[in-house]
C-alpha cells in the first residue's frame, strides 16, 4: 500500500535555505541546511538535494520582494538575487509542480494550522532578522494583491532616545534608509552598534530602541488589518525581553484609541512569539507542497519532528 505523497519544502532565506521532504507538516523525513550563495550555487544545491530525495510537488517559501506571478524575485537588498526566476529554475530542475510565497505568508501558514495563530484569522506573523517581513492570513489565505505585504519598509518617524534627543541613525536599508528593517533587523543593528546583536548584552540600550521602533511599527498593521492575533519571530525578536518592549510600544503608539482587552490587559496573549519556533517556515512551506499537488486537506496533528 502507497504511503501517500512525498512533498518537498524550502525555507529560503538571507543567509541559509533549509530543505525538507515529508509526508505531512508532522512529518518530517529528512531536511539540509545550505548557506545562501549565488542564485545559480544555491539553487542548484537546492535542486541537488530533491533529486536525492524525490518528491511529488515543492512549496517554497521564499525571501522577497517577489512577483508571485511569474515566480520571481524582484529588486531585492540580496545582492545578486535581482529577477531570479525561481520557480521555473526549480521547476525545471526537478520536474513537479512548485508552489511559490513569501517566506513570511509561510510562516504564517504554519502557525496558522499548528502553532501559535490557531484559530485566529485574520492574523499577523511578524518576523525580525536579517530583514523584517510580514506574512498575513485572511480566510486562511495568504494576502496578495499587487504584490504582497511589505511590512518590513513601512516608514517610521524618528523616536528619542533615553536622554530625550532625537535619534541620529539613519537607518541601514539600501532603499528607504528609516524603514522598519532599516531600524530593526539584525543588519540594522550591526551598523548602529558597531556589533552584530547576537554579541550585544540583553541590557544594552539598542533593544529598547529596537522594542519601540518595532511596536510603533505594528501599530498601523494593526490599524489597517485588525488582526485577531500577532506573532513576532525570528532571530532578533528572541532576544530576552524585547517583546515586553514591543507590546507596551504597541499601546503606546495606538495612544488608547482602539478600547479592546486585546490591546490592554490581553497584549501578552495578543502579541505572542511563535507555537512552531523555528520550524514555522517548514511547516508552512510543506503545506504549500501540498497545494501545489492538489492535496492541502492532510491532516496535521503534532509540530514538525526530524
Amino acid at each position: 500500500m502507497s504511503a501517500g505523497p512525498l512533498y518537498g519544502a524550502v525555507e529560503g532565506g538571507g543567509t541559509k535555505f533549509v530543505c525538507a521532504v515529508g509526508r505531512s507538516p508532522t512529518k518530517l523525513l529528512d531536511q539540509v541546511r545550505i548557506s545562501t550563495g549565488a542564485p545559480d550555487e544555491t539553487l542548484g544545491q537546492v535542486v541537488e538535494f530533491f533529486r536525492k530525495h524525490p518528491v511529488d510537488s515543492l512549496g517554497v517559501g521564499m525571501f522577497g520582494p517577489l512577483d508571485l506571478a511569474a515566480g520571481a524575485t524582484l529588486r531585492t537588498p540580496k545582492p545578486g538575487w535581482d529577477d531570479v526566476p525561481v520557480r521555473a529554475i526549480l521547476e525545471a530542475g526537478l520536474g513537479v509542480p512548485v508552489a511559490l510565497d513569501t517566506d513570511v505568508n509561510a510562516a504564517a501558514l504554519g502557525e496558522q494550522r499548528l502553532g501559535a495563530a490557531q484559530g485566529a484569522d485574520p492574523c499577523l506573523y511578524v518576523t525580525v532578522g536579517t530583514g523584517v517581513g510580514a506574512g498575513v492570513l485572511v480566510g486562511g489565505r495568504p494576502l496578495h494583491g499587487l504584490l504582497h505585504p511589505e511590512f518590513g519598509h513601512i516608514l517610521l518617524p524618528v523616536l528619542p532616545l533615553a536622554d530625550g534627543t532625537p535619534d541620529p541613525f539613519e537607518g541601514a536599508c539600501p532603499f528607504h534608509g528609516r524603514c522598519l528593517e532599516g531600524l530593526v533587523s539584525g543588519p540594522a543593528i550591526a551598523a548602529r552598534t558597531g556589533r552584530p546583536g547576537e554579541d550585544l548584552p540583553d541590557d544594552d540600550p539598542v533593544w529598547d530602541l529596537v522594542g519601540r521602533y518595532l511596536g510603533a511599527g505594528l501599530a498601523p498593521a494593526v490599524l489597517l488589518l485588525s488582526p485577531v492575533r500577532i506573532v513576532v519571530g525570528g532571530s532578533v525578536s528572541g532576544r530576552p525581553g524585547l517583546l515586553p518592549r514591543v507590546r507596551r510600544s504597541l499601546a503606546e503608539s495606538l495612544g488608547g484609541y482602539l478600547n479592546h482587552d486585546a490591546l490592554g490587559d490581553g497584549i501578552d496573549e495578543y502579541v505572542v512569539p511563535p507555537g512552531l519556533g523555528a520550524g514555522a517556515g517548514i511547516a508552512g512551506a510543506l503545506l504549500l507542497a501540498q497545494t501545489a499537488l492538489g492535496s492541502a486537506t492532510s491532516p496535521v496533528d503534532d509540530p514538525p519532528t526530524v
